[in-house]
């Protein structure tokens, strides 16, 4: 398997992430923007940037189910055992939230839960593994605006305002699949 490295010290990325900072990188299907799910200043600038509304949440992903437990009431066996079964992979599970979640993550929905995602795509998992912590995953391109393929798109439609991690997406067209746990509905194909 091809070896995946990053242009940027995973600690440099880290510190980076942890003040404030926004990335763009290469997902599955598109690029993503991302911070760090505990950063209100970096989640203020992610959705500034991309121009997405507060109210809507994002997704968390992470290198391992471990990194996202502090963000998640505890599963059951049968949630375990069916998250299990998906991840890692193009899934993401709406679950209930903890009091660790910030409103920008979690968006104002009644039911107060985070979608969360342990990732699959091989340049993403280079980056949540050189980084050791989970970040916030959405599409990368503005509101309205078509999805981000390419580094020299995201330089262009981004400029200076994020750290671009070079990648490659799959270019598949689908974004994950989120599925509720509770109630087993699928909000997106």
């Amino acid at each position: 398997m091809k070896q995946h490295q990053l242009s940027i010290s995973g600690r440099a990325l880290r510190h980076y992430l942890a003040h404030g900072g926004v990335i763009a990188y290469a997902t599955r299907a598109v690029f993503g923007l991302g911070c760090s799910p505990y950063s209100q200043r970096g989640l203020k600038k992610l959705l500034h940037i991309k121009q997405r509304p507060s109210h809507k949440g994002l997704i968390v992903i992470a290198k391992n189910a471990k990194q996202l437990q502090p963000l998640h009431h505890r599963l059951d066996a049968t949630q375990q055992h069916k998250v299990q079964a998906h991840w890692p992979g193009p899934v993401t599970f709406l679950v209930p939230a903890t009091g660790a979640v910030l409103p920008l993550v979690r968006g104002r929905h009644k039911s107060k839960k985070i979608a969360v995602r342990v990732d699959a795509h091989p340049d993403t998992v280079a980056l949540l593994n050189s980084i050791n912590m989970p970040i916030t995953s959405t599409s990368a391109n503005l509101s309205g605006r078509r999805p981000i393929r390419h580094v020299r798109e995201c330089y262009r439609q981004l400029g200076q305002q994020v750290k671009v991690i070079k990648g490659r997406t799959m270019r598949r067209t689908s974004p994950s699949r989120i599925i509720d746990l509770a109630s087993d509905t699928v909000v997106r194909r």
